[in-house]
C-alpha cells in the first residue's frame, strides 16, 4: 500500500509541475482554469513552488515514516512552501495593478 501512495504522490506532483513549468515559459493554463486565471505566469510560478513545497512535506515527512529530528523542521517547511504556492496561485486569479498613466493635458488641442 506504501508504494502506492509513493506514486500516486509522485504522479499528482508531477503534474503540478509539469502544468507550472507549461504557465511560467508559454502562459499556458489547463483549459478548466482558463476563465478564472488572469495572470498565467503567475499561477505557474505558484504551482512550481507548491509542487516544490508538496514534494519535500510529502517525501521528508509522511511517506518516509515518522519524522524526527531536524527531518520534522524540513516537513513542516514543505508544509509552508506548499501554502506559499497555493496563496501565489491565489492571487494570480486577480489582476495586476494598472500601469501608471501620465496626467493628461488640460488644454484643448488647437
Amino acid at each position: 500500500m506504501h508504494a502506492i501512495l509513493v506514486v500516486v504522490s509522485a504522479l499528482a506532483v508531477t503534474v503540478l509541475a509539469v502544468g507550472g513549468a507549461a504557465g511560467v515559459a508559454t502562459g499556458w493554463v489547463a483549459p478548466w482554469g482558463r476563465s478564472r486565471v488572469l495572470r498565467p505566469r503567475l499561477w505557474g510560478w505558484g504551482s512550481l513552488i507548491a509542487a516544490t513545497g508538496a514534494t519535500v512535506w510529502m517525501f521528508v515527512g509522511p511517506l518516509n515514516g515518522r519524522p524526527h529530528g531536524a527531518s520534522v523542521y524540513v516537513a513542516w517547511a514543505g508544509w509552508v512552501l506548499f501554502m506559499v504556492g497555493l496563496l501565489i496561485r491565489i492571487r494570480a486569479r486577480r489582476p495586476g495593478r494598472a500601469p501608471r498613466l501620465p496626467p493628461a493635458s488640460t488644454r484643448a488641442a488647437s
